[in-house]
């Protein structure tokens, strides 16, 4: 080791040839060779095909081959030269050995790459770089050497030279990546270097820099992240935790039941069995058993290390080497700091260090991001597995567990839990690194300033409680403002599913108050939300500072020799820097932990429920019976009385079955039981081949009508044409503007009742199964149809003739054609037999005949209808609407009278037409290919939700702004300026402070002079913290954004409120929700905050740069090109950034949606065993939104490397600046401006994720403007008001009316001209979609004109204001719609009328003895949608509501299947004596309601066919004698109830 090697008092860097040529050759072949064996063997074990020879692995072997050439040639030179000389070193042998053979092994480990997915090995490169790094200190004294002396050692220099090139050659091969036939993922292919940098995701970030992404443009996501492979993996370790757990519970209740001695319970007798008795049991319950429940435990976060260990390893030590190496950028600058001060010190040295730092850094900024990527991918597939297994689990969980949970809480399983622990994942790390930060700044800071630190860590730790406090308020406020945010929604829900009511009525102002009243306390609540967020980011402010501040002040106070230098203050104040992130992020992990560990037993509780028990249901293939039901006893529920109980039946195959009884003996449970959802209690049932289910509450999917007849089977065009003409859906699919194309929306939205009734059956039909059970299929369809049906489809005749068929049923007069009949009661067969038998043994099937027959009318409408309470025993199976999650709310949105009306115009079914009509079928399947390209108008129902693409529209940002006010802008702005400017001017003080250290030595330092320095160190401190600045700027903000919030959120109700009904129609509720819960609450909180610290960190770099600047005025030159470079990166990823975000959000509610409609759905899913079909398509969604999530994760990274390499090169300048410059500046201005140049890359990279968070939030201002923009019906209140007495007379004329229900549409009504006098009483018929909906629609100016006009008492209605019209005139809806609110207020909104008039118009409606006798009186609180008053008492206030209004024109639109016939009756005869004066316009669907009007009117397709008296009509044998022959009524004596 020679004298003149590597040594600080040498003015040459150099090593000694004998360490370059041994030492530093042996490091990396040493690595090589340990390696190897373990690669090779990896690539023996997971080897694939091998793939095709490509130019770069040639160029890469033909290189290292000529590098084998070369050593080998090496090695002949050493040989050969050895003439004698003794002194010949063994280096000259040994070296030329070791490579060839290392040459050979990288030859043979190359091959084997071919192997590989993955071409390039990691290891490989790793090599190379190493090698190269090592050579580079013999190269230089090799060229030294010659420099001095050029004859020696020519030979083995020119040798050296050129491998030393080859290797850079093979270094820059091996960074391309090689493509690769069998995966299409640019990621698996990519080289280690691509991989490291992310550089093989630039083709997609150009891409979407050109042009927005689609889907489409996404990749793949590998085959072993995909959910099919993550979730088998993770079912096989779930499996065995769940057993262990399984066996603790065992043993923990055994234990438990020892201690108590507690017996099971037995069933009790005396309780009642029905079902809405145990939906109560249930709920009290659950409230019971809050505290005591136990269930299988803590193992699902074993389960998913054990699936995901490898990952969780990986990331663990990519975490400590970034730990352990932020810990030396601190040291560098300690050392860069003295050797600035040293003027003595070797300009070498200054360089050596310099390198030092940016390798450091680089070597952070790859950690920390390939370890960023480990845990967002295991957090993906985290929540891919979650979200999968529990999708499985809700098709397997018996109906016990099942019943625990609302659809609501299970998609909330899915989305919000998966979610939260997807965010865990990302950060779980940090529980043991902000640990092993804080140690090691704490133990490096001791090293500096000695006890002293104590004082400042004193301080951070007195800070801790006091942001422990605030966080917990905020909470408190957090949870109020949900309460608030509930609240508000659930007004907005009703106000968007009432809204034809609200229309109807003129009521919106008195509901835009109610909205009003919650927003204001809400913005209230906000405003302290945003006061405290301000403290909190003020404390976060003045942490750094009060600790430097009481640190420095401390040291300099405690010891009159303590003087403090650049060194130690510089030094200090990086570890400060450091040490300020663990110590904000350790309560932020700890609380997002215990938040997910709630999450956790949520989700231990359902996966490890128990599974549906099916093993009382035996499938068999030879057997002489279809269904045999052997002792059979089911229950919904073990602790109450079995609901099937002791049924024995044998059901033939081929057989047709009626199953009747009154409500609530146990038909559909029987059903229920077949289909394996119930519980067995004993006995069995055994079935012989397949089943097809028709539920009593249709199910029908979002898609196609076609595809929702297929179900998943393929097409056969014979077989589908017969079912569709079966099921009476040729007359629909004409109608439906895109035929069977047309797109069905959520829960049907856009189909009647009947439509979805015989979608459902058709779907049953076309799956070719050998039983079908069908539960009520011909409730919801008119009597024709039903007739019809019967014929075509369940009939002896029919097309299931040869099948086993169960039908539940209350149409009676179908009996007679049936097979066999079980008559139910009380959950046991009563009696069975044929229709001939039953009657003859005059038992309980005959007494009830002989009732329903004396209560039916003559249109053979038995019982009206009592499938509607029928549903009551379906309690358990079909949730109620107030369980459903927020855009299920749509389900209320019955929109007969328009939507469906306009849909389902049945035209009278004529053989030409039909004919006609399959022809045109078949022929446009045939043209169905070209047929999809263009949809016909009007056959999506619900538009494609916009998604807006590309930049954010400047107008947007002005518009919110502008919401906050222009002098607010310009004052905050002021502040944050001003806050920047102590910045700098705290720094500045602290390097004249340091300076002080040179000039004065300890001895003769002035007291005077220190106090001076900590006084003006504290004081910009303070200044730029409590910085007065900072925090007038935030609260001004605050409230600047809290006006702005208010201001959107009016504009948004306003014009909602002001849309005209088709908007409605046309836009699902649930999105019309999403602008009012999603959006505004981002404008609330999240918006404002991204805004503030956007400003925060431009100012801050901005600051930064200044005093690098002020340093070295040259670094001005260095910031230009790395400006721009910046700029450019930020630009190429924001755009990319966008659209993966929109992409991941429109490919994420798919997955809920559908899972939503699954659990809707499953006793027809188990019915048709589909489970495999449904689990596969919830794969490929969870995939297509993994792939988007992929990609975005990747672009965020992409991101983050590019930005942090910028930040280095800023700090590697401003090092090397510092270096060259070293003579004009001194120790302490370099410290002063690294120690910020350090800070920066974090600024950077928070500024592109501020400007796009910014981008992604101001979306939700753009989403709310576009709703604030919709088209608005006529003004409510005009200039022309009628008279205060009009309408006095009544009179109505049209005068060739015509409308339209959406611009593309055809006319509905193509010109009415007709006159209703004054007190006449007007019928208007016509089947399904004549028009007769649209006729009220137009009175109340819902549709408006296409031409033509309605005058009322001499007012043409067009020239007035919607609410002085509407509020003139009266309707008793379909369908009675009630609000949440009490009965008062469902009466009279605006508080208009006394409680006497209220009560005198319960008492006209029948209602006064049912609401005295409530313990509230008027004030009873009526549940959303009226759930807690039945059917016939919401009509009956629908009613009252009617007789408040006391208005000259009163329209019916009769109430079909909703009432039962007392309540009809009731109804008719309150209208006939109270509204005697009026004139009554009756839209009827039963023509017996209508035979004592003054006039009828007879509609068909738009036009009034007849008007005239009943008794005229009837006389002509025109359209209205056959309805009313068809109806049995032949003259008008015979319309008796």
């Amino acid at each position: 080791w020679p004298e003149k090697s590597l040594n600080p008092i040498n003015p040459e860097a150099d090593l000694p040839l004998c360490f370059e040529q041994t030492v530093l050759v042996w490091i990396p072949l040493g690595f090589l060779w340990l390696l190897a064996p373990w690669q090779l063997l990896r690539v023996y074990r997971s080897r694939k095909k091998k793939s095709s020879i490509t130019k770069w692995y040639l160029a890469k072997q033909v290189l290292v081959g000529l590098l084998f050439i070369l050593a080998a040639i090496e090695l002949v030179l050493a040989l050969t030269e050895d003439s004698g000389q003794a002194t010949t070193p063994p280096v000259k042998y040994t070296n030329p050995i070791l490579y060839l053979g290392t040459w050979l092994l990288v030859l043979l480990i190359q091959y084997s790459r071919q192997w590989c997915v993955q071409k390039n090995s990691w290891f490989l490169s790793i090599f190379w770089i190493l090698s190269i790094c090592c050579d580079t200190f013999q190269f230089q004294t090799l060229i030294r050497a010659l420099l001095k002396d050029s004859s020696s050692n020519l030979a083995y220099s020119c040798l050296f030279f050129i491998s030393y090139g080859f290797q850079i050659l093979i270094l820059i091969l091996s960074t391309f990546s090689e493509k690769n036939d069998l995966s299409s993922n640019p990621s698996s292919t990519a080289s280690f270097l691509s991989n490291l940098t992310f550089s093989w995701f630039d083709s997609i970030v150009l891409k979407g820099y050109k042009k927005p992404l689609t889907f489409e443009d996404v990749w793949e996501v590998d085959e072993e992240i995909k959910t099919k492979s993550v979730v088998s993996r993770f079912e096989v370790f779930m499996a065995s935790q769940l057993q262990k757990a399984r066996r603790a519970f065992q043993k923990r209740r055994q234990k438990s039941q020892r201690k108590t001695g507690a017996k099971p319970r037995g069933l009790d007798k005396n309780q009642s069995q029905s079902q809405d008795v145990l939906v109560l049991e249930e709920t009290k319950k659950k409230k019971k058993s809050k505290t005591t429940e136990d269930f299988p435990k803590s193992w699902l976060i074993k389960a998913l290390f054990k699936t995901f260990y490898t990952v969780i390893l990986k990331s663990f030590i990519l975490k400590l080497v970034h730990d352990i190496s932020l810990f030396l950028n601190p040291q560098l600058l300690k050392l860069l700091i003295a050797f600035g001060s040293d003027y003595e010190s070797y300009v070498w040295i200054g360089y050596v260090y310099t390198i030092c730092l940016f390798v450091v850094s680089l070597l952070q900024s790859l950690c920390l991001q390939s370890y960023f990527q480990l845990c967002f991918m295991l957090g993906m597939s985290v929540r891919t597995t979650v979200m999968a297994s529990v999708y499985k689990k809700a098709l397997t969980l018996s109906h016990l567990n099942r019943r625990q949970y609302t659809i609501g809480e299970t998609v909330n399983l899915m989305s919000v839990d998966a979610q939260k622990l997807m965010d865990v994942t990302n950060f779980f790390h940090l529980l043991w690194s902000t640990v092993l930060q804080i140690v090691l700044s704490i133990f490096f800071l001791w090293r500096e300033l000695g006890p002293s630190v104590l004082a400042g860590v004193g301080v951070m730790v007195l800070l801790i409680p006091v942001n422990g406090i605030f966080a917990t308020k905020n909470r408190n406020i957090q949870f109020k403002n949900m309460k608030y945010k509930d609240k508000r929604l659930k007004v907005m829900n009703e106000i968007l599913s009432g809204m034809k009511i609200l229309k109807y009525f003129a009521w919106e102002p008195s509901f835009k108050d109610q909205v009003n009243s919650i927003r204001k306390k809400e913005l209230k609540n906000l405003l302290n939300f945003g006061q405290l967020q301000t403290l909190t980011v003020f404390f976060l402010q003045l942490t750094p500072i009060l600790v430097s501040v009481t640190t420095f002040s401390v040291y300099v106070l405690v010891d009159s020799n303590n003087v403090l230098d650049a060194e130690k203050a510089f030094t200090s104040i990086t570890l400060f820097n450091i040490l300020r992130f663990p110590l904000t992020m350790l309560p932020m992990v700890i609380s997002s932990v215990l938040q997910a560990t709630v999450s956790v037993s949520r989700l231990e509780k359902y996966l490890g429920g128990d599974d549906l028990d099916t093993s009382a249901i035996r499938r068999v293939s030879n057997f002489d019976k279809a269904v045999q039901f052997s002792e059979a006893s089911f229950t919904w529920d073990r602790d109450v009385e079995a609901t099937i109980q002791d049924v024995n039946l044998d059901i033939m195959p081929g057989q047709l079955v009626a199953i009747v009884g009154t409500v609530g003996s146990g038909k559909s449970s029987l059903i229920s039981a077949m289909l394996g959802e119930m519980e067995n209690v004993h006995g069995h049932i055994t079935i012989k081949g397949t089943m097809a289910y028709v539920p009593q509450q249709s199910w029908i999917q979002n898609g196609t009508i076609k595809d929702n007849i297929l179900f998943g089977s393929k097409l056969n065009e014979k077989r589908y044409q017969e079912v569709i003409e079966a099921c009476a859906l040729l007359p629909d699919l004409e109608i439906l503007p895109g035929g069977d194309l047309t797109e069905i929306g959520e829960k049907g939205i856009n189909l009647s009742g009947g439509q979805k009734q015989r979608i459902s059956l058709a779907r049953a039909v076309y799956q070719d199964s050998d039983i079908y059970i069908l539960d009520d299929p011909l409730s919801a369809v008119d009597a024709h149809v039903g007739k019809h049906i019967f014929n075509k489809v369940l009939g002896p005749h029919g097309l299931l003739n040869d099948k086993t068929r169960l039908l539940v049923t209350h149409s009676i007069h179908f009996l007679p054609q049936v097979d066999e009949i079980v008559v139910l009661g009380n959950g046991t067969v009563m009696e069975k037999g044929s229709y001939s038998t039953l009657l003859a043994k005059k038992g309980v099937f005959a007494k009830n005949l002989k009732t329903f027959i004396r209560h039916s009318s003559s249109e053979g409408e038995a019982m009206v209808n009592d499938g509607v309470e029928e549903d009551d025993d379906d309690c358990g199976l079909v949730p109620s609407i107030e369980e459903l999650p927020e855009d299920a709310a749509s389900l209320t949105m019955r929109r007969e009278n328009s939507l469906h009306r306009t849909m389902s115009r049945r035209s009278r079914p004529g053989s030409r037409h039909l004919k006609s009509l399959k022809n045109s079928l078949k022929i446009r399947n045939g043209n169905a290919l070209k047929e999809e390209k263009e949809p016909v108008k009007g056959q999506k129902l619900i538009e494609k939700e916009f998604m807006e693409s590309g930049k954010v529209k400047f107008s947007i940002y002005m518009k919110y702004l502008q919401a906050m006010g222009w002098s607010s802008i310009i004052f905050i702005i002021f502040f944050y300026v001003m806050n920047s400017v102590a910045f700098i001017g705290s720094n500045l003080w602290l390097s004249a402070w340091t300076r002080d250290s040179v000039i004065y030595n300890a001895t003769d330092y002035p007291p005077s002079q220190r106090d001076l320095r900590i006084g003006v160190y504290g004081g910009l401190g303070v200044a730029q913290g409590i910085s007065v600045f900072v925090l007038a700027a935030t609260i001004w903000s605050v409230y600047g954004c809290n006006y702005a919030s208010k201001i959107l959120h009016k504009q948004l109700l306003i014009s909602v409120l002001h849309a005209p009904m088709r908007f409605f129609d046309t836009t699902p509720t649930g999105r019309i929700v999403n602008r009012f819960a999603g959006d505004i609450s981002t404008v609330d909180e999240t918006l404002p905050q991204s805004l503030r610290s956007w400003l925060m960190c431009f100012l801050g770099i901005i600051s930064t740069l200044v005093m690098i600047c002020m340093a070295t005025p040259i670094f001005v030159i260095v910031i230009i090109p790395l400006g721009i470079i910046y700029v450019a990166i930020q630009v190429f990823y924001v755009a990319t950034s966008r659209q993966l975000r929109r992409l991941d959000s429109v490919t994420r509610s798919p997955i809920y949606s559908h899972f939503s409609e699954t659990v809707t759905g499953l006793p027809v899913i188990h019915a048709f065993e589909h489970q495999q079909r449904f689990i596969k398509y919830n794969e490929m969604a969870i995939d297509n939104n993994q792939k988007c999530l992929f990609s975005w994760i990747i672009s965020n990274r992409w991101l983050a490397i590019r930005l942090e390499f910028v930040g280095n090169l800023i700090v590697f300048c401003s090092s090397l600046l510092m270096v060259i410059y070293k003579t004009t500046l001194t120790g302490d201005t370099i410290g002063f401006v690294l120690s910020n140049a350090l800070n920066i890359t974090q600024t950077l990279n928070w500024l592109v994720r501020m400007t796009s968070e910014t981008e992604t939030n101001i979306v939700a201002v753009e989403r709310i403007n576009e709703y604030i923009n919709v088209e608005t019906e006529a003004p409510w209140v005009t200039d022309k008001r009628p008279p205060t007495d009009w309408p006095s007379k009544g009179e109505i004329q049209f005068s060739n009316y015509q409308v339209r229900y959406r611009p593309e549409l055809d006319l509905v009504l193509k010109g009415i001209t007709c006159n209703v006098k004054s007190t006449e009483k007007v019928g208007v018929v016509g089947r399904t979609g004549a028009g007769k909906s649209s006729l009220t629609n137009c009175l109340f100016r819902i549709l408006e004109s296409a031409g033509g006009q309605i005058i009322i008492d001499g007012v043409d209605i067009a020239s007035i204001g919607l609410h002085d019209l509407r509020e003139k005139l009266t309707i008793i809806p379909q369908d009675p719609v009630l609000f949440s609110g009490s009965l008062r207020m469902n009466l009279d909104p605006f508080n208009k009328y006394s409680d006497e008039e209220i009560w005198k118009a319960l008492e006209l409606a029948h209602l006064k003895s049912f609401v005295a006798g409530l313990q509230l009186g008027l004030s009873h609180e009526v549940t959303e949608a009226g759930e807690n008053l039945s059917i016939g008492q919401r009509q009956l206030l629908c009613l009252g509501r009617a007789l408040l209004r006391k208005s000259k024109i009163l329209v019916l639109d009769e109430a079909t299947a909703a009432v039962d016939l007392e309540t009809d009756q009731l109804i008719q005869q309150t209208i006939r004596s109270e509204f005697s004066h009026c004139t009554v316009i009756t839209i009827a669907h039963r023509l017996h309601t209508i035979m004592d009007s003054d006039k009828i009117m007879v509609l068909d397709n738009g036009n009034i066919v007849e008007y005239g008296s009943p008794e005229e009509l009837l006389e002509k044998s025109g359209p209205f004698y056959f309805m009313a022959k068809e109806a049995g009524i032949d003259n008008l004596n015979n319309t008796a109830l």
